[in-house]
């Protein structure tokens, strides 16, 4: 599924994408808990129930270890039209409503097929990944300039009650990513469990407070039918309120695992895509400008198919608002494989760090001092790869 050479002369003429036809992919994981309730009801048995979530954590992991990685990308005189092929686009706005599908059916079969708590789980887990990969939706026409995409993102976000996340993201992350300032950037030697405790409330905050910010400089207040965020919060208070006024309490463990294990999704892809790397500040005290170096990229195949290319993250904060099918692989640091088995080795932190820990500091020529590293484990930190605290914050004021 690799891409073709480029040896023709114009290399926008010779330039085929040969993954053009599995980018449907996506699409079938969206309705992958569908499918699985439909096989329970035929053979009776609930494994089915857990399809998504063995999809998510043993199949991809097994199949980007046998396909591998694909580092070529299209030509830049390719890019635009690629860009303006309607193939692409339509692809990600097919799967908007099947998110909703997805929920629907879901929250009827936990409510109504009597299955076991084993059941009801799998159910449960295997709509918070398809939350998760609506969230990957809602980050992809989210960061586009049409008001058409960005009315799409503040819909497929109230599926997983994340509708402040085009905000947070498009204005928050992307100007403080990998730095101390950033709450949805990791630091070194930080779990992945304070890492959600941080970045969750600390992105909704900031997101309110741009959104705030924005509507003060139009003359409204933010309590308004023009807030963008409460605009998505509303359609999600739809959704759930009806789904509870018809189903019944029967569906609140349903509602808090799907939720809230969705917002997992993206706060581990958040935690694995900039671990420990760190922008140097400047001499006039701002930060320099973000490079490739400054996120961690994996080119594998079939998981950036799932992800819409979300892996090739560098050239994303490169180049925000260009889509997923034109996203280039380039000289960022490489993670060990792709999201779905990094976000096993999160889960167990001193299996991450030993993983991690030394590919940070391969990017930073083994100087721990120029690494994004948790405060309050800043001193421990310094002191096992022998700096002193005190030394490293007088050379800092030195400079």
């Amino acid at each position: 599924m690799m891409n073709t050479a480029e040896t023709a002369t114009d290399p926008a003429v010779a330039y085929r994408d040969d993954k053009r036809h599995w980018w449907w992919l996506p699409l079938f994981v969206a309705v992958s808990p569908v499918l699985g309730i439909y096989l329970t009801s035929v053979t009776g048995h609930e494994v089915w129930l857990w399809i998504t979530a063995i999809l998510w954590y043993v199949v991809l992991p097994i199949a980007d270890w046998l396909v591998g990685r694909d580092t070529r990308n299209p030509p830049d005189s390719a890019v635009p039209t690629l860009e303006s092929d309607g193939y692409y686009r339509f692809l990600v706005y097919a799967s908007i409503p099947l998110f909703f599908l997805t929920w629907i059916v879901s929250v009827w079969a936990v409510a109504t097929q009597g299955y076991s708590w084993v059941g009801y789980l799998g159910v449960s887990l295997g709509v918070a990944l398809t939350n998760g990969l609506a969230l990957v939706v809602g980050h992809e026409v989210g960061h586009k300039t049409s008001r058409f995409e960005k009315r799409l993102a503040q819909i497929v976000l109230a599926v997983p009650a994340y509708g402040h996340f085009s905000a947070e993201h498009n204005r928050g992350h992307h100007k403080d990513v990998a730095t101390p300032d950033d709450p949805a950037s990791s630091r070194f030697g930080e779990s992945l469990y304070s890492f959600v405790l941080r970045e969750i409330p600390g992105a909704l905050g900031r997101a309110w407070n741009d959104e705030k910010l924005r509507l003060a400089r139009a003359g409204k207040p933010v309590w308004s039918a023009s807030n963008e965020l409460l605009q998505s919060f509303a359609i999600t208070a739809v959704l759930y309120g009806t789904a509870l006024v018809l189903l019944g309490p029967i569906i609140i463990p349903f509602l808090l695992i799907s939720t809230f294990w969705g917002w997992q999704f993206l706060s581990t892809s958040n935690y694995i895509e900039h671990y420990g790397l760190l922008r140097q500040k400047l001499a006039d005290g701002r930060f320099e400008r973000c490079r490739p170096e400054h996120s961690w990229n994996a080119d594998h195949v079939i998981s950036n198919l799932m992800l819409y290319h979300l892996q090739r993250h560098s050239d994303h904060h490169a180049r925000p608002t260009r889509r997923y099918q034109a996203l280039r692989s380039d000289k960022a640091p490489e993670l060990p494989s792709g999201y779905p088995l990094c976000f096993t080795l999160a889960y167990f932190p001193p299996l991450w760090r030993a993983v991690m820990d030394p590919k940070v500091l391969e990017v930073y020529g083994g100087d721990i001092t120029r690494v994004n590293i948790q405060p309050s484990r800043r001193a421990e930190i310094l002191a096992r790869y022998g700096v002193n605290a005190g030394a490293e914050s007088k050379g800092e004021a030195d400079t």
